[in-house]
């Protein structure tokens, strides 16, 4: 029994050394910019272990270099109550959890035909949460450190930094990295030049970015990022 408490004594406090490492590189975070996420580094090795012609596009740019149709385009279209919440929407949470249940109750009566889509309630702070330090497994004790993460930055990050973080390493595309790199790759021009139509597209193209890149011509794109313009003028930036 001695020596089964000493092991929990050691897990204790290597989960707790792992909690201060977050907690200071989020601290640091405040005013240095990530050189890159877990999510990137996964993708690099994905891309890289697939072999063929790939190239990694990324460049961090100021705030201010962002356009603010950009920012309120993926506030509308991602968390639209991300300027008010504490960095987790539970409303939102049960809203998804309710879908889901309803969407495996028609598979499991075969009135669908196709496996039930799971639909999530991540906030923009979740998202970078896991992005940042996390793997892409659903598991409890991965979402249970999401959740502590997702704290973390709200409490030692105001908002428009972490907006500002969110939109130069999220992910639009096949190695495309970022708001920068994405208004380029797209359009050719910088993310501060983006019209209000053309950031609602990249809003809309983020749960499925490698989707939309090769199906840029999709029905679906087009007409939601008219919903998202349409929602724009009804977003306060942090």
């Amino acid at each position: 029994m001695r020596v089964f408490g000493r092991w929990l004594l050691l897990l204790a406090a290597a989960a707790l050394a792992l909690q201060l490492f977050f907690v200071a590189r989020i601290a640091l975070m405040a005013w240095a910019d990530p050189q890159s996420t877990a999510f990137q580094r996964s993708e690099a090795w994905r891309l890289a272990s697939g072999g063929g012609d790939w190239r990694w596009r990324q460049q961090w740019v100021d705030e201010n270099r962002i356009a603010d149709h950009l920012k309120r385009a993926v506030i509308a279209s991602e968390d639209s109550g991300f300027p008010e919440h504490d960095g987790v929407d539970w409303q939102a949470i049960e809203k998804a959890w309710e879908r889901n249940e309803k969407a495996e109750a028609r598979a499991a009566q075969g009135k669908s035909a196709r496996a039930p889509k799971i639909v999530g309630g991540s906030t923009i702070t979740q998202q970078l949460a896991k992005n940042l330090f996390l793997s892409g497994e659903r598991t409890l004790l991965r979402k249970g450190q999401e959740l502590v993460l997702t704290l973390a930055l709200e409490a030692l990050l105001d908002k428009r930094r972490i907006l500002t973080i969110y939109l130069n390493s999220v992910e639009w595309g096949e190695g495309v990295f970022g708001a920068e790199a994405a208004a380029r790759h797209y359009y050719r021009k910088s993310a501060a030049q983006l019209t209000a139509y053309e950031a609602a597209r990249l809003a809309v193209m983020l749960p499925r970015p490698r989707h939309y890149e090769k199906q840029p011509n999709s029905p679906y794109l087009a007409s939601r990022a008219r919903t998202i313009v349409a929602r724009m003028g009804q977003v306060e930036l942090p």
